[in-house]
Order: structure tokens, then C-alpha cells, then sequence
């Protein structure tokens, strides 16, 4: 095996010489230079070298209506929402929020998002479902409102990320397996 080992020293040797042979370019100072250069403080008070990455602060996404638009799932369930300022009334399927999610958690699970951005009763909800049982429709709602709502007020993004509501519940019905009454419960045994 050849010994591929360097010194610091021999690092240096080979950097200094690789910035030696342009001594015009040093000369002349370009903006590139000069702002890696200027040591720039972070937010702790750390030095930091080179330029500071911002944030790209998205925009409203609205259709011609002036509703964002948006989808949601959960389990089997596909939701499509439209979201538009109003006084909180929600439709699905085109019936009151009340009358189509009799039970009151599945309504609690709908309005969720609007309880932590603090902006119940100020957005009105047409939501169509189709596929999956009530649960899993009820998460479907929230799932496509708090995209809906994102894209209407972008600002909003952070409190609901973290509040999970914007990922995807990628938990869904495990398969049947041959040979088992379900996914994973047995046949009854018979010990004769």
C-alpha cells in the first residue's frame, strides 16, 4: 500500500500555489471577494464566512375566484377544498358541516387548523370527499384545509407545520395475508 499521507504543511504548499499564479485577479478585487472576505455575525453573535442563504418567502396561490385550492388524504379518503374569506361556514358534499359529521370529535378534527392559526370563523370551506368512512373523510377535510389555508395565507405555514397538520398520515389498513383469518389474526386453533 503507497503512503498517499500529507502534512498540513504540504496542504498549504499546494493551496499557496495554486492561488500564487493569479496575481492580476488579486489586483483587482471582485464583489465575490470582497463578501467572503467580511467576516458576517449570525444571530448568536458567531463570526460566519461568505453570503447569508434567505428564506424564499412564498406567494399567494389563489384560482380566478379568488379561493385557494387544494387537496387532502387520509386512509382511503380524498378531500378537495376551496377555501375563501367568510364568516366559518363549511360545506361537504353539499351538506352543513353539522349534518354531513354528525359526531362532534370528527367536527373538532375539521376545525383543528383554524383554532391554532386563530382564524375561526373568518374563512368559508367547500370540501368534496369521496372514498374511506367518516374518520378517515374528517382527516381528509383537515388535511386539504390546512394546505387550502397555506397557500392563502403563506405566513401561516410555520404554526401549522409544526403542528403536523400539513404531512400526509401515511398510516393505512395493512393487507390481508393468504393463510390468516386478517393481516395478522390467526385462525382459530384447534388443539384436537
Amino acid at each position: 500500500m503507497s503512503d498517499n499521507r500529507q502534512s498540513l504543511a504540504d496542504l498549504a504548499q499546494l493551496t499557496g500555489a495554486a492561488q500564487a499564479p493569479a496575481p492580476a485577479a488579486a489586483d483587482a478585487p471582485t464583489e465575490a471577494t470582497a463578501e467572503a472576505e467580511a467576516p458576517v455575525s449570525n444571530e448568536h453573535g458567531v463570526a460566519t464566512q461568505g453570503p447569508q442563504i434567505q428564506a424564499v418567502l412564498r406567494e399567494q396561490q389563489l384560482d380566478k375566484q379568488g379561493r385557494a385550492y387544494a387537496t387532502g388524504r387520509r386512509k382511503d379518503a380524498v378531500a378537495r377544498v376551496w377555501l375563501k374569506p367568510g364568516t366559518g361556514k363549511i360545506i361537504v358534499n353539499g351538506r352543513d358541516q353539522t349534518v354531513y359529521f354528525a359526531r362532534p370529535t370528527l367536527r373538532l378534527i375539521i376545525n383543528q387548523v383554524f383554532d391554532i392559526t386563530e382564524r375561526r370563523d373568518q374563512y368559508d370551506v367547500v370540501a368534496t370527499v369521496k372514498g374511506g368512512g367518516l374518520s378517515g373523510q374528517a382527516g381528509a377535510v383537515r388535511h386539504g384545509i390546512s394546505t387550502a389555508l397555506t397557500r392563502y395565507e403563506p405566513t401561516l405555514r410555520t404554526t401549522v407545520k409544526r403542528a403536523g397538520f400539513l404531512t400526509r398520515d401515511p398510516r393505512v389498513v395493512e393487507r390481508k395475508k393468504y393463510g390468516r383469518a386478517k393481516a395478522r389474526r390467526s385462525f382459530q386453533f384447534s388443539k384436537r
